[in-house]
């Protein structure tokens, strides 16, 4: 049987809002699982048996333009970090949505930059960016998601060819240190861009992979297989990824992730999937269809079950 998967985000909010039906299906889910990489976790849902998932950046790439001459695909995102005494942190706002102008300027002189050093920029839609390298960098990388709100050196590249990504970042903040894109941003009373967060690398693709499930949401990866928005019954009935960018309770939510939530459970009641899984930050819970109503479980925060 079939898996409806949720991702949910959770970042940190000052005043976050109560969700009733997230914490209803909490209240009655079974004890957490604690995941590494939920990427992974969700993929090998729809991913056919033994299918190695793409990169994160590769997939969202080749999704936009398709085959790319590299070795090497990762999403650089644009980061506002916060010097303390001790240490670097990537704020809870420190990750930023550029516009499309300023992302084209940044990647044109990036190239102009990095002439013949084997890397380049490429401008995505939605001033998305991307890095592209020569050859092959073997490297661990984390999610700028895991990062926000916390130091960045315990989440910085690890692996074989980490100290050359952790080289390009830190010339790529000194680049942007009094940037021609910054002193604009500054005049308009936005945040600096002093960093690029170079993450989801992996070998350039020639295809995307199979998939026998659907796909929804604004996550890069998963957005890749353009799963469509008018899905049928049957369609539903199939295990998927459902990716929620708006933080459970808020008014966006609304719109979005309470319907797909209230779908997916209807399903749920009707027997069409067997599970539910719901995850948010390291954290996991399972809802199956045999659903055990643990009346003697009290509610709490959402955000409470996934700190």
């Amino acid at each position: 049987m079939s898996t409806h998967y949720f991702r949910f985000s959770r970042r940190g909010a000052v005043n976050p809002n109560r969700s009733s039906l997230l914490e209803r299906l909490l209240a009655r889910a079974d004890a957490p699982v604690v995941i590494a990489d939920w990427r992974a976790d969700a993929f090998r849902l729809i991913a056919p048996q033994g299918a190695a998932m793409p990169g994160v950046g590769a997939a969202a790439l080749f999704a936009e333009r398709g085959p790319v001459d590299a070795a090497a695909v990762f999403i650089a995102t644009p980061v506002h970090y916060v010097a303390g005494m001790s240490s670097v942190r990537l704020p809870a706002d420190g990750i930023l949505r550029l516009p499309q102008p300023e992302a084209d300027a940044l990647t044109v002189d990036f190239n102009r930059v990095w002439n013949d050093a084997g890397v380049r920029l490429i401008a995505g839609r939605s001033a998305g960016m991307f890095c592209l390298a020569d050859r092959a960098l073997d490297a661990t990388t984390r999610d700028p998601e895991d990062v926000r709100d916390g130091s960045i050196e315990s989440h910085l590249p690890t692996g074989t060819a980490a100290p050359r990504l952790r080289q390009l970042m830190s010339e790529i903040e000194m680049w942007l240190f009094d940037h021609e894109v910054n002193r604009a941003r500054n005049g308009a009373g936005a945040p600096a861009v002093n960093g690029l967060w170079l993450w989801g690398g992996g070998p350039a693709l020639e295809t995307l992979p199979p998939i026998e499930g659907w796909t929804r949401g604004d996550d890069p990866l998963f957005r890749s297989f353009a799963a469509r928005p008018d899905v049928d019954a049957r369609a539903r009935s199939c295990s998927g990824v459902a990716v929620i960018g708006a933080e459970p309770g808020t008014e966006e939510w609304g719109g979005t992730g309470q319907i797909w939530l209230e779908r997916s459970l209807a399903d749920l009641t009707r027997g069409r999937v067997a599970r539910l899984q719901l995850s948010a930050g390291s954290r996991c819970f399972s809802v199956s269809a045999r659903v055990n109503w643990r009346l003697w479980r009290r509610r709490r925060p959402w955000w409470e079950s996934f700190a």
